[in-house]
């Protein structure tokens, strides 16, 4: 895949910077320990030996350096991460707990911006030059017993406390492209000053006001699924003159659907059918499309766009339906386009929320839970290891092709974790090359 890169820009992706970036972020931890003893291991060091963790995707990894050091006085997370010592566990978990997860936010702004820089983002861009972003919210820890500060609690009818966590895990994606740019999460926590219970919407919403302004330059088009499909929302996505296009459910929006139904009896409900070959039988996609529809019932409702898309085989079974509401104004040249930009939001669950809980980042497995901040600090990393190799794949030329010889994720991870269990690396070059030497890959002279 090849992306438009401007020529006059020379941001460096590379393991070492990026690590470098972190590393400089990583110096400017707040410690709210009192002096003395407790004081042997520098915050940058617990918070790095955590974000090793999630890069390597190892589990396992700290134990196994700390080996390392004890045989030969220095490992990988030295050498590869920047750290001075290494940190128990424990000791992790206990400096983190008190790092909010806010803290690493710019690294992701910075990196988006940087991109943005390069002319990365064109090749995402739909629908006149829109940017789409999608809004998912997604569980990584449940428990009956234990909890924190930030926890969302839910009552069981047996009188049981659940406790759990969930984070808003906003992507850049776009219908042409297979990967996804995860941006800052927002997580779903008890907020100061309010009683009520936090959502996935409020959190949205919280999302939207503090990170809108990164995107003041872009035409941006927010997608999401029949949860954010009301007014309210809505009406912030348009304040903030952005665009929206959201599944519509009939379940949940009866008002729209009686006023197509009203409609449609009297033919003012548009609609085409188009055949496509599949490579193995020809499917009928049926559209449907209405401008001016009021969300909800009462006066000065707010007036949505609608179109539906029905997809059957030869048999004529339905094999596929859904149906958006959208702010862009729908004609028949361009409802297409339209709705395959509204399809496109299973990206944040599939190569987003899916990956992040089954190809090797262990989402939802516990590292660490404590009693303030850790959880969401430590899902912050994890998310931020996942953005670092994403870009690392398309700016890293040696990371690129030990990937793309290796195949799958898995492999490469199972070959760097084996390597760095036995040899200490003086640099993500020495590593990378190591590997491309066993594999009779030539190395680029850059």
């Amino acid at each position: 895949m090849s992306y438009p890169f401007k020529e006059d820009v020379t941001i460096q992706f590379s393991h070492e910077s990026l690590v470098k970036h972190i590393n400089n972020r990583m110096e400017s931890l707040p410690d709210s320990r009192l002096s003395g003893p407790n004081t042997r291991y520098e915050m940058s060091d617990a918070g790095l030996s955590a974000f090793s963790v999630f890069f390597m995707q190892s589990p396992s990894f700290l134990q196994q350096q700390r080996l390392m050091h004890k045989q030969r006085g220095i490992n990988n997370v030295n050498t590869l991460f920047g750290t001075h010592k290494v940190p128990s566990d424990n000791q992790i978990r206990n400096l983190m707990d008190t790092v909010p997860p806010d803290h690493f936010y710019p690294i992701y702004r910075q990196i988006f911006s940087d991109l943005n820089q390069t002319g990365y983002f064109e090749s995402f861009k739909v629908l006149d030059k829109q940017l789409l972003i999608a809004f998912d919210g997604t569980d990584y820890f449940s428990s009956k017993s234990i909890h924190c500060k930030c926890c969302s609690t839910k009552e069981q009818k047996n009188g049981d406390i659940h406790y759990s966590h969930t984070a808003v895990t906003p992507v850049i994606l776009s219908p042409n492209q297979s990967q996804v740019i995860p941006l800052v999460p927002e997580f779903v926590t008890p907020q100061d000053g309010s009683n009520k219970q936090d959502c996935e919407i409020k959190a949205s919403t919280r999302w939207v006001d503090r990170e809108s302004d990164q995107f003041d330059h872009q035409e941006i088009t927010v997608l999401g699924d029949d949860l954010y499909c009301h007014e309210p929302f809505c009406q912030h996505i348009l304040g903030k003159n952005w665009n929206f296009i959201f599944v519509c459910k009939p379940t949940s929006h009866q008002t729209v659907y009686e006023h197509i139904e009203g409609l449609s009896t009297l033919g003012k409900v548009h609609h085409f059918k188009e055949k496509q070959w599949t490579g193995k039988e020809t499917h009928d996609h049926h559209y449907r499309f209405l401008n001016d529809v009021p969300i909800k019932d009462g006066e000065g409702a707010l007036s949505v766009n609608w179109c539906e898309i029905t997809t059957t085989n030869e048999s004529g079974d339905i094999i596929y339906k859904n149906s958006f509401a959208t702010n862009h104004w729908l004609t028949k040249e361009n409802v297409i386009d339209i709705i395959t930009a509204g399809r496109a939001r299973w990206k944040i669950e599939n190569e987003n929320n899916n990956t992040l809980k089954t190809k090797g980042y262990n989402l939802k497995h516990n590292f660490g839970h404590g009693k303030a901040m850790l959880s969401s600090t430590l899902a912050t990393l994890n998310i931020l290891s996942f953005l670092i190799h994403t870009v690392l794949e398309h700016f890293d030329e040696r990371y690129r092709l030990v990937r793309q010889e290796l195949g799958a994720r898995k492999t490469f991870f199972d070959d760097i974790r084996a390597l760095t269990r036995y040899i200490c690396f003086d640099s993500w070059h020495h590593l990378l090359e190591t590997m491309m030497e066993g594999l009779e890959i030539p190395i680029p002279t850059s």
